[in-house]
């Protein structure tokens, strides 16, 4: 038997077993969707927010506002909203998401849980909208680094190759924060690596005086309480000037999008990037306890299928 370090906490997993004995059937399902997305057993209308509801036995919803008579379900007023799929599917999916730390796949879904890979691929990109937060800034210390996503342009077909990107290569740009204090990161896929574009993201999302480590960037120029290590020299570490975090997080990033996806639309990568960091930032915590953080994430959001796929309006620019 494995023994615990002093002072070190073991995260609890669950094994696919256990789940299946949590969750035997829909209604168990529903009960735990209903206590996180309805805590303390309030249950109130989505729509209205009265909490003067009543069971329908009759309706195909099973609940009705009293207030404003619109009928609704746990899934109404979240990303599950319209969707037919039933909850303990749900429930698996968001199981499979925060135990697959290089993501799971629209084709491995589908045939796990049996759903179609259309709606696989709708379901997964609901839950991505789940793991969205928002937050105060960062008080640091923080790494501070970009990456770029994407094939190369030597294998895109000759209509598809373009001068974008960093050095021609074409490829997306993704920019991230780490907070050493609290471990968490918070990334954006951004259009340039522009002075104005680095500091508007740092800005945001660190406070005013926060040590701030990174790469030998130009644009990096003019941050207040700056370091930087010079990677084109060799050099990686110069005692607490680094960014490895980061670059341990875009590793990982750059596995999924090999390994898992193969490849990630440029209209969808901010939902992707937007998974991976929200699934780091949750990988503290129990199993039970991400997958819990996951369903409240549902609650108040919306993704259409038809917003989904709708295509971005022609700007001449790449979409972002």
């Amino acid at each position: 038997m494995t023994q615990k370090a002093p002072g070190k906490a073991y995260r609890k997993g669950i094994t696919i077993i256990e789940l299946a004995q949590m969750f035997p059937n829909e209604e168990a399902a529903r009960k735990w969707f209903e206590e996180i997305i309805w805590p303390d057993g309030l249950r109130y209308c989505p729509e209205c927010a009265s909490v003067d509801t009543h069971e329908c036995s009759h309706a195909k919803m099973p609940y009705r506002c009293r207030d404003c008579k619109k009928y609704f379900s746990v899934k109404t007023g979240t990303v599950m909203a319209g969707s037919p799929v039933p909850l303990l599917k749900w429930l698996y999916a968001i199981y499979l998401d925060v135990t697959s730390l290089k993501g799971v796949s629209s084709m491995k879904l589908h045939r796990d849980i049996g759903v179609t890979q259309k709606t696989a691929w709708h379901m997964q990109q609901r839950i991505r909208e789940a793991f969205r937060e928002e937050g105060g800034p960062f008080a640091g210390p923080v790494e501070i680094d970009e990456t770029y996503v994407g094939g190369l342009e030597k294998n895109k077909h000759s209509d598809k190759r373009h001068k974008a990107g960093r050095g021609g290569t074409g490829k997306d740009i993704v920019v991230g924060i780490k907070d050493r204090a609290t471990n968490e990161i918070r990334a954006k896929v951004i259009p340039n690596t522009k002075k104005e574009t680095l500091h508007a993201f740092i800005h945001e999302n660190v406070v005013d005086g926060a040590e701030k480590f990174t790469e030998e960037n130009r644009s990096y120029r003019g941050l207040d309480n700056h370091k930087a290590v010079n990677h084109s020299l060799g050099k990686w570490v110069d005692q607490m000037t680094h960014t490895n975090g980061l670059e341990s997080f875009w590793a990982m990033f750059k596995k999924g999008f090999h390994g898992t996806f193969h490849r990630m639309s440029p209209a969808h990568l901010h939902r992707y990037i937007t998974e991976f960091a929200g699934r780091h930032n949750l990988r503290p915590l129990d199993t039970i306890d991400q997958m819990k953080r996951l369903a409240e994430g549902m609650r108040g959001k919306r993704l259409t299928y038809r917003n989904l796929t709708k295509k971005p309006p022609k700007t001449g620019l790449r979409p972002v």
